[in-house]
C-alpha cells in the first residue's frame, strides 16, 4: 500500500470507509457529471478535503508594451473584443475611438498571431449614436440568419445590439435600447449550457443602499455595481438585476464596473470583475486619481454569480509603467492551449488623460488554470456524489514535482473494486488533460453514483474533464 503519498487523515478516512454503515442510494442527490469541464474555482464540486489550498493562479506579464496604443490607434477605453475570423485564420481586435469624452466609434485592427497588429487601424461606420463599448459576440458561419451573424453590444441611454454579417457593416434592428435602466458599461456572452444569451453591464446602486454604514462615492453618485440580465432570441430581455455589489468585507470605496470576458467552461460562466477604487492614489502620497484591478467572478447556474477579493490581474506597481494605474480585463481568447487575456491599461488614474494614458495590453495563462488546489506534501480532494456519464476522466494539472491519483468510491462510499488508488496509474506530468487509468477501464463507471477521491503529492490540480 502506497502510503507514503497520502496524510494520516486520508488513510484514516480509507480504513473506516468499507466498515462504515451503507447508506441507500435513494438517500443521495447526485450532482450529474455530463460530459464537459469542471473547474475547481469554488467548492460547489467538492465535499472535503485536507493539506490542499485554494490559489488564485494570476498570469504573468510577459509583455513590456501595449499591443494596441493610445497614440498611434486611438485607443481611449478598457474595451475591447479579439476573434479569430476561420476564413483567413487572422485575428481582429474591435476596440473604441473617441469622438469626444463621451462618444466613440467602433475600430477594427488585424494581427496574425493576435500579438502583432498591422497598422492602421479602420473605424467603422456607426450603426447608431455610440457612447461606450466594444463587446462583438460571433455566432459562428452556421448561424441561421447570416445577417445577423454578428452581435455589437453597447451602450447609449441603455444597452443596444447591432448586427453585421462580417464585423464590419453593423445595423441596428431595434429603435429604442434592449434593457434600459443600467450604467455604461456593457458585455455580450453566449450562455451555450442554457441555449440564452447573457447581458452584463454596470448597474446603478440605489440611495437606499447602506453598505454597511460605509460613505458613498463623493464624485459620482452611489457605488457602481454589476446587474445581468437575460435572452433566448437577443431580442427580448428579462429586466436587469444586481448580481454583484460592494459588502462588508470590501475596504475603502470599493466599486464594480461590470464583468468582462466571460467565457463558457463547462457549465461554469467565468469572467473578470473590473475593481474601481478611486479613494487610493497609484504611489504613496502621490495625488488620489484611482487604482483599478479585475478578479474572477463566475457564476455556476447562470443566475448566482461569485467572485474573489484577491487580484488575478493586479496593476503593475512597477511606477512609471503604462498600465500602473489600472489593469482592467475585458477579453479572454482561446488560442491553442492558451487563453489570451486583453486588458486596458492606464498609467496614473481613473480619469487622467483617458485619450493618451488608455491603451490594451495581453496576457497569457494555460487553459483553465485559473485556480489551483495545491498541495505542498501530501492532501485529498474528495468530489460530492455525481452520476458519471462519460466514459473517460482527464485532469488538467501539474505533478512534476510529485505525483496524482484517483480513487472511486460506490454510491455507499465503498471503494470500487479495480479503481482503488493502488489500481490507479500515478500520474507525474504537467498536462492540461492528463487520462486517468485504473486495472477496469473508466467506462465501466458510466451510469454510476460515484465519489472521487484525488491523492495530490506535491501537485496542483485545476480542473477536471468527463468525457
Amino acid at each position: 500500500m502506497l502510503t507514503h503519498f497520502y496524510n494520516p487523515l486520508f488513510v484514516a478516512f480509507l480504513l473506516a470507509a468499507p466498515h462504515s454503515p451503507a447508506k441507500p442510494a435513494t438517500a443521495l442527490t447526485p450532482l450529474t457529471f455530463t460530459p464537459g469541464v469542471y473547474l475547481l474555482l469554488d467548492d460547489a464540486l467538492i465535499e472535503q478535503s485536507s493539506n490542499v489550498t485554494r490559489k488564485v493562479c494570476s498570469p504573468q506579464r510577459d509583455l513590456a508594451q501595449p499591443v494596441v496604443t493610445a497614440a498611434e490607434d486611438h485607443n481611449f477605453q478598457p474595451y475591447v473584443t479579439v476573434l479569430c475570423d476561420p476564413s483567413t485564420s487572422r485575428y481582429r481586435m474591435w476596440y473604441g475611438v473617441p469622438v469626444n469624452g463621451g462618444q466613440s466609434h467602433l475600430a477594427l485592427i488585424e494581427s496574425p498571431d493576435a500579438v502583432h497588429f498591422t497598422r492602421p487601424h479602420l473605424v467603422l461606420d456607426d450603426p447608431g449614436y455610440i457612447n461606450f463599448g466594444a463587446s462583438i459576440l460571433d455566432e459562428g458561419l452556421a448561424f441561421a440568419d447570416s445577417s445577423k451573424r454578428f452581435k455589437f453590444a453597447y451602450y447609449h441611454d441603455g444597452l443596444r445590439i447591432a448586427c453585421s454579417p462580417d464585423g464590419h457593416q453593423w445595423k441596428l434592428p431595434q429603435s429604442a435600447p434592449v434593457v434600459i435602466g443600467i450604467n455604461d458599461i456593457v458585455h455580450l456572452a453566449r450562455d451555450q449550457t442554457r441555449s440564452r444569451y447573457v447581458a452584463v453591464f454596470g448597474f446603478p446602486s440605489s440611495p437606499s443602499d447602506a453598505f454597511q454604514g460605509k460613505p458613498h462615492h463623493a464624485k459620482e453618485g452611489y457605488r457602481r455595481c454589476v446587474g445581468q440580465s437575460v435572452s433566448s432570441n437577443c431580442v427580448d430581455w428579462t429586466p436587469p438585476r444586481r448580481i454583484i455589489a460592494p459588502d462588508a468585507r470590501d475596504e475603502g470605496i470599493t466599486e464594480y464596473y461590470s464583468i468582462g470576458g466571460v467565457v463558457n467552461r463547462g457549465s461554469t460562466l467565468v469572467g473578470l470583475l473590473k475593481v474601481l477604487r478611486d479613494d487610493l492614489p497609484c504611489d504613496p502620497g502621490g495625488p488620489v486619481e484611482g487604482i483599478g484591478y479585475s478578479v474572477l467572478a463566475w457564476s455556476n447556474d447562470g443566475e448566482t454569480w461569485q467572485r474573489d477579493r484577491e487580484p488575478f490581474l493586479d496593476r503593475n506597481h512597477e511606477p512609471g509603467s503604462w498600465d500602473h494605474a489600472m489593469s482592467w480585463i475585458d477579453c479572454q481568447l482561446p488560442v491553442g492551449d492558451d487563453v489570451y487575456l486583453y486588458y486596458g491599461g492606464y498609467a496614473r488614474g481613473h480619469k487622467v488623460e483617458r485619450f493618451k494614458e488608455r491603451q490594451i495590453g495581453l496576457v497569457r495563462l494555460k487553459r483553465d488554470r485559473y485556480v489551483a488546489r495545491e498541495a505542498s506534501g501530501s492532501g485529498f480532494l474528495q468530489t460530492k456524489a455525481m452520476k458519471f456519464t462519460g466514459k473517460a476522466l482527464a485532469l488538467n494539472l501539474d505533478a512534476t514535482g510529485g505525483e496524482v491519483r484517483v480513487a472511486i468510491l460506490d454510491a455507499n462510499d465503498r471503494p470500487l473494486r479495480g479503481f482503488k488508488f493502488a489500481d490507479c496509474d500515478p500520474i507525474r506530468s504537467d498536462s492540461l488533460s492528463a487520462l486517468v487509468h485504473w486495472k477496469k477501464p473508466a467506462s465501466q463507471l458510466t451510469g454510476k453514483t460515484v465519489r472521487l477521491q484525488i491523492s495530490l503529492h506535491n501537485a496542483r490540480l485545476f480542473a477536471l474533464e468527463v468525457r
